[in-house]
């Protein structure tokens, strides 16, 4: 299987197509603590973050707008995730149990791929210096 970037670089009819990546940042607050982890582990107990999400896009330019897609419509898109994890506790969410970075990256993604083609990688920065960044599942998708 082709990446989006291989599938939109070269026609094999012609010209270069323009491919391109937007993303668009939002944050949420959110409290968690992590279940699979040993009791004595800091990140065991309650605690918070300011987590800042990249939800990024790859597609061409299209050529009449001069776009990948409109921002209002990402931001749309985006919303209704924004909503369900700002200011909860993420371990009370549904497949959030353990909500390490890693899992949140894959939960945000599994709730926007259905309805955001070109989705191609979510980015979660949950301090300063640690985050993730997901660009789908190995098996799920059959590629690296």
């Amino acid at each position: 299987m082709t990446s989006v970037l291989e599938r939109y670089r070269i026609r094999p009819d012609g010209p270069t197509v323009m491919a391109t990546t937007l993303y668009r940042k939002f944050t949420i607050e959110a409290g968690r603590y992590l279940s699979a982890i040993s009791a004595g582990h800091p990140c065991a107990r309650m605690h918070g973050h300011t987590f800042i999400i990249q939800v990024h896009v790859t597609g061409p330019v299209q050529k009449g707008t001069g776009w990948v897609m409109d921002f209002a419509e990402l931001d749309g898109k985006i919303q209704a995730v924004r909503q369900e994890l700002d200011h909860k506790v993420l371990n009370d969410i549904g497949g959030l149990e353990n909500p390490t970075t890693e899992l949140l990256a894959r939960w945000i993604w599994d709730r926007l791929a259905g309805d955001l083609p070109g989705l191609s990688r979510i980015v979660i920065q949950e301090n300063p210096q640690s985050g993730c960044i997901y660009t789908g599942d190995i098996e799920r998708d059959g590629r690296l």
